[in-house]
């Protein structure tokens, strides 16, 4: 017999009534997801926990906007994409680049030299990933990564569904060429 899992019930009529109980609740639930998602977007480390500090406030100010409760995840989400849109915006007008950081990956028991191909093929992939435009960029991360619908995706990114889908498409298409040259220039 198929088992369908129960919609999450979260506590955002309590959060929009000042409950810091719900918040609480809503914190625990949403700070990674948005803090991973903002990551692979602004790849810094000290201004992904930002951004998602400034998510919450402004979720807390605004939480009286929300019209549906059922859509609290991609409004926060939302609130996230509209900070690193905001972000990108200031970098580019006092002309900085956004930098990659490469983090500290934690020590492994695995075998030395499957651990050295492991992150080699991840960051291929990364460095791939990364030299998509912002906007195909957060449109992956939020399909493939977060499982947003095209509906949900449009609601964040504040674009049509079917532009998300065509970002999809396109970002997929480059995904495919960058990986295709990677393998032409290998020895």
């Amino acid at each position: 017999m198929l088992v369908v899992a129960e919609r999450e019930q979260l506590p955002v009529t309590q959060a929009r009534a000042g409950e810091p109980e719900a918040w609480d609740v809503l914190f625990k639930r949403y700070q990674l997801p948005i803090y991973v998602y903002v990551f692979e977007l602004v790849h810094d480390e000290q201004t992904s926990l930002d951004i998602v500090q400034e998510t919450f406030i402004s979720a807390v100010r605004h939480i009286g906007g929300l019209r549906d409760d059922d859509k609290f995840g991609s409004w926060l989400f939302g609130i996230a994409h509209q900070k690193c849109v905001q972000r990108w915006r200031k970098q580019t007008r006092e002309g900085d680049a956004l930098e990659e950081i490469a983090g500290a990956q934690d020590e492994c028991e695995d075998d030395p030299s499957e651990l050295l191909i492991r992150h080699e093929r991840e960051a291929e992939f990364m460095n791939l990933l990364n030299r998509l435009p912002p906007p195909q960029l957060s449109v992956l991360l939020l399909h493939f990564i977060e499982e947003f619908s095209l509906e949900e995706i449009a609601a964040i990114t504040g674009v049509p569904p079917g532009t998300v889908k065509s970002r999809i498409h396109y970002a997929r298409k480059a995904l495919k060429t960058l990986w295709e040259e990677k393998n032409e220039n290998a020895p």
